[in-house]
């Protein structure tokens, strides 16, 4: 049986970075909902309490690793952008690698030193990964169903 491993991310609105993440060979499974405030079980309404719009990635790392993930994340959103992505604008859409474990926590630092080593000033957090809430059925592979197959 194949043991699962989860990485979250959030990396503005959460509808792109599922569609990104759906398309890796050894992601299993993805999920948008909310992490990172301090409301249980937030709407969509409430996700401005405090959490960030994330995807939760299941994976299986005999596939692809933690470190391959990373990668994706890294060049799917824009590093040097505070509080939103794109035209997304608030702390909701902001990014966020929140790590299950040290190893996690580990490798998210080291990548976000190499994008800085770069020259990029960067804003994405890294993050303890909290308590995950399930975004509304409609959020869920939101740009599949509606035809959107690539980004």
């Amino acid at each position: 049986m194949v043991r699962l491993e989860i990485a979250t991310f959030a990396a503005g609105c959460f509808w792109e970075p599922q569609l990104v993440f759906d398309q890796i060979k050894g992601v299993k499974h993805t999920e948008a909902g909310f992490m990172g405030g301090n409301v249980k079980n937030p709407s969509y309404l409430l996700v401005c309490t405090g959490h960030a719009e994330v995807v939760q990635v299941k994976f299986d790392p005999k596939a692809v690793s933690y470190a391959q993930l990373l990668k994706v994340f890294w060049q799917a959103h824009d590093p040097a952008q505070a509080n939103g992505q794109g035209a997304n604008i608030g702390s909701q859409y902001r990014a966020a690698v929140f790590y299950h474990n040290p190893a996690q926590k580990k490798l998210a630092e080291k990548t976000k030193l190499a994008v800085e080593k770069k020259g990029m000033k960067v804003a994405t957090q890294i993050l303890p990964a909290g308590e995950f809430y399930h975004a509304e059925e409609y959020h869920q592979k939101y740009l599949q169903k509606r035809g959107l197959k690539t980004c």
